[in-house]
């Protein structure tokens, strides 16, 4: 198993466009091969950081989630949000 975490900054008047975005895609993702579990962490000291921790069986599922075109259509209009390049991890769950 493994976690992937991710980190989003939002341009400061697109924080509720970014979490609709991320949240599409997290219901996207719940319907996927391999996922197991997600959750949103918001920043207490920068409220325009969103990110997320999401459980996979394998690199090799989460590779194709990140590959299909269910993940291409929820994140369709997501640079017009970001403040930067998003930021992501990978982590081994024993």
């Amino acid at each position: 198993m493994i976690g992937v975490l991710t980190h989003h900054w939002a341009k400061q008047n697109k924080v509720e466009n970014a979490r609709h975005i991320l949240d599409g895609n997290g219901e996207a993702q719940s319907k996927a091969p391999g996922f197991i579990n997600r959750t949103t962490l918001l920043s207490k000291t920068d409220p325009t950081q969103i990110s997320s921790l999401v459980l996979w069986e394998s690199d090799h599922i989460y590779d194709k989630w990140k590959e299909s075109s269910e993940r291409a259509k929820a994140m369709k209009d997501a640079n017009a949000v970001w403040s930067r390049a998003p930021e992501s991890e990978r982590f081994d769950i024993p």
